[in-house]
């Protein structure tokens, strides 16, 4: 079937149920970053596939809203359909509730699925519309409708974290969530969030594209768990397990007619930036609801020494698997590379060296692999239509990351293609020295990744450049890759959150120059308590990336001595780390590759 029919028998629907305006996400029911393939409404309606995006559709109109990082490709799966590119943030372009605003009727009504829509945006919707008098309709799945072999919910086996992978025990943790309830005076907590559930619970699934969580919902009371969940998924030890903690198991889509049940004397605890709007709706309007961020992104992103520990594990796994690819790509160049790679013939290539590490489940996002140009692309996904073979003379970037049994990773190293200008060099190397002055930073109790941020931008900032992307995102331990609430941008709205001992986040700042090349160089970080004087708690980075930098990338004529010094005692950890994990010939190579500058 193609765009033009589904776009024909999706409005012949709206017109049977008379809505104006259909909005059709790039969501599933729990607002998750990536999706299964059965919540894919959005790439099967309008033939975009990319990661994040909004189709709107009207009776005589179709259009996509998603960022820049997509629009190369958006263009290029729009082509030949009658679906407008809307460029989201660039200069006069609407807002997806501008334009629903803009051209709704009088006594409209806007339609979505209320399940992949989340409770926030729905209410700010609902208030807008009231100036036209116009409605939602959130309890129809249109789309559903016409997706004849829309493919089936995930039926993969659930596995669970036991005490040496999870360092809590679940009854801890729910004694823990149980007194944030108690504190804002809550009798019970939704929670729809996959990474907070498989966090609170210690479980983990197959269900999710890149990120191994389980399809589930929970509401958490005052003495027991209503666990939402395919129990076909469970093994029966998962199930003894979860009995022990009084955790009853119920049908996935139960918790939409249990929520009804809730009273006048219930309070319950929910958070509108996760909630899906058809949840809040059912809950009756008599219940009293407390709105405040889950209790357990923060407890979650403040990893304890188990998860630490496991997570510098996987990172060693990580780390002897990028280095030998690095390696490899040296050797390409070395023996000529007379185009037999390309970006994605590379790219599984580094998913091999993953895979013979053991206990590798899956990559943990969609790889990141671009060559020359490509590289400028901030997040460029290769493809068969954009594929290009690598070649010398210019930069590799490789911003990917994996999922073990022991932890979640994500790196990017940009590496030269044999001899690079000057140019290329001095760009690589203002990049590199806002790495290394980040990670060497030392802060007090209270600071925020905002108030940080101009140490990683520095270096750039000198030479009058920049980079338009956050500079670090806390990292999951077998959740989501980017993990709230912690970040580091110098923007007070998307990074006040302050940085806490034992949270993991990322430092990757980049260049990227339109039609040459991009740079990006990304380690993970720990936060630690250092030193407690009379000036109060002091903090500093652990660095738990173990792959060594571009040494043929660097202009060491403008690195500074202290930038020196910080390279060469990464360098030397680097190769303490990993080189016992090398053959005789990758080892002197690491040898060379971290040697002192």
């Amino acid at each position: 079937m193609d765009i033009a029919t589904k776009l024909e028998k999706l409005r012949k629907l709206m017109e049977h149920e008379n809505i104006d305006i259909y909005m059709i996400p790039t969501a599933d029911f729990h607002n998750s970053e990536y999706v299964g393939e059965h919540f894919k409404a959005r790439a099967f309606i309008s033939g975009f596939t990319g990661s994040a995006g909004t189709v709107l559709v009207t009776k005589d109109y179709a259009g996509l809203w998603t960022d820049g990082r997509y629009f190369l490709q958006a263009e290029k799966e729009l082509a030949n359909s009658e679906i407008e590119l809307q460029r989201m943030f660039d200069p006069g372009v609407p807002t997806i509730e501008e334009y629903i605003i803009n051209n709704i009727e009088e006594d409209g009504v806007l339609g979505f699925d209320g399940r992949v829509v989340t409770f926030g945006q729905g209410k700010v919707l609902a208030n807008k519309l009231k100036r036209k008098n116009a409605v939602i309709k959130y309890d129809i799945d249109l789309i559903d409708e016409i997706w004849e072999d829309r493919p089936k919910l995930s039926e993969n086996k659930a596995f669970a974290l036991d005490l040496d992978q999870a360092g809590e025990s679940v009854d801890d943790k729910l004694t823990r969530v149980r007194k944030e309830m108690y504190n804002v005076g809550a009798n019970a907590h939704v929670i729809t969030s996959l990474d907070d559930i498989g966090w609170l619970l210690n479980v983990r699934g197959m269900d999710v594209d890149f990120f191994p969580l389980l399809l589930s919902y929970a509401i958490v009371y005052e003495n027991k768990v209503d666990f939402y969940v395919d129990e076909n998924k469970l093994s029966s030890e998962i199930k003894e397990n979860l009995a022990k903690n009084n955790i009853h198991l119920k049908p996935y889509n139960d918790i939409y007619e249990d929520v009804k049940e809730f009273s006048y004397s219930d309070v319950v605890l929910v958070d509108p930036a996760l909630l899906n709007y058809a949840l809040f709706n059912n809950i009756p309007k008599e219940t009293t609801l407390v709105e405040k961020r889950n209790p357990t992104i923060l407890m979650k992103a403040m990893k304890n020494s188990v998860e630490i520990n496991n997570i510098i594990k996987a990172h060693i796994k990580d780390g002897v698997a990028h280095t030998k690819f690095i390696y490899w790509l040296k050797q390409l160049v070395k023996d000529g590379i007379n185009n037999q790679e390309t970006e994605l013939s590379a790219s599984s290539k580094l998913v091999e060296f993953r895979k013979e590490q053991g206990n590798f489940i899956c990559p943990s996002f969609d790889p990141i692999c671009g060559h020359g140009p490509n590289g400028a692309i901030v997040h460029y996904s290769s493809s068969d239509e954009t594929n290009v073979p690598l070649t010398s003379g210019t930069f590799f970037l490789t911003d990917t990351g994996a999922n073990f049994l022991e932890g979640s990773t994500d790196i990017t190293r940009t590496t030269a293609m044999g001899d690079i200008s000057i140019e290329l060099k001095r760009d690589y190397t203002r990049v590199l020295q806002g790495n290394l002055r980040l990670s060497r930073m030392k802060f007090k109790e209270g600071v925020s990744g905002a108030n940080l941020d101009l140490f990683a931008r520095s270096g750039l900032w000198d030479n009058y450049q920049d980079f338009n992307h956050g500079t670090g995102h806390g990292v999951g331990y077998l959740g989501n890759i980017h993990e709230g609430p912690a970040g580091i941008h110098w923007s007070v709205a998307r990074a006040s959150e302050p940085l806490r001992e034992g949270m993991v986040i990322t430092n990757e700042p980049g260049l990227y120059i339109t039609g040459s090349h991009g740079i990006r160089l990304e380690n993970e970080l720990v936060v630690r308590k250092s030193v407690n004087n009379e000036y109060g708690q002091f903090y500093e980075f652990e660095v738990i990336t173990y792959v060594p930098f571009d040494l043929e990338a660097i202009d060491i004529d403008i690195m500074t001595d202290i930038d020196k010094y910080e390279l060469n005692n990464y360098h030397k950890k680097v190769y303490e780390v990993i080189s016992p994990y090398l053959t005789e010939e990758e080892r002197i190579w690491l040898k060379e590759a971290t040697k002192e500058i």
